[in-house]
């Protein structure tokens, strides 16, 4: 039988964040059925960083899939309130349910990834330039 997973952040230890340098396109569905895109700059095995056309109402609920090397990796998340006015269209969310396969998939990335990574972390990390992160698409 498949478990699913209610991903809690930890509280004396921060969540590995993967940074997608190319934006990662992610697929959005609300509970409504509508539908919408975004890009996905950050993600971790407890939420992410969608870079959308325009904010949307925090603490929506919405269902995130996006593609990884191992497959297709799909969640239910919310949305949580953009950072600052000047990054509005950085929206964060957190999973807030993710089943087990995807969530392995998920967790495959993010390990590879930060394992082939580690040594060049530093000069990813400080070198960020958060004014080419617009709105527009």
């Amino acid at each position: 039988m498949p478990k699913t997973h209610f991903p809690q952040p930890h509280q004396n230890q921060r969540a590995v964040r993967l940074p997608f340098h190319n934006m990662a396109p992610a697929a959005i569905r609300f509970e409504d059925g509508r539908r919408g895109l975004g890009k996905l700059r950050t993600i971790s095995l407890t939420g992410g960083l969608l870079r959308l056309s325009k904010p949307l109402v925090p603490g929506t609920l919405i269902e995130v899939i996006f593609m990884s090397n191992g497959g297709p990796v799909l969640g239910i998340a919310e949305l949580l309130t953009p950072a600052s006015a000047t990054l509005k269209c950085l929206q964060p969310f957190k999973f807030i349910m993710i089943d087990d396969d995807n969530y392995q998939r998920l967790n495959s990335l993010i390990r590879s990834s930060v394992a082939i990574a580690k040594p060049a972390q530093h000069a990813v990390t400080s070198g960020q330039n958060l004014k080419s992160h617009g709105c527009n698409n």
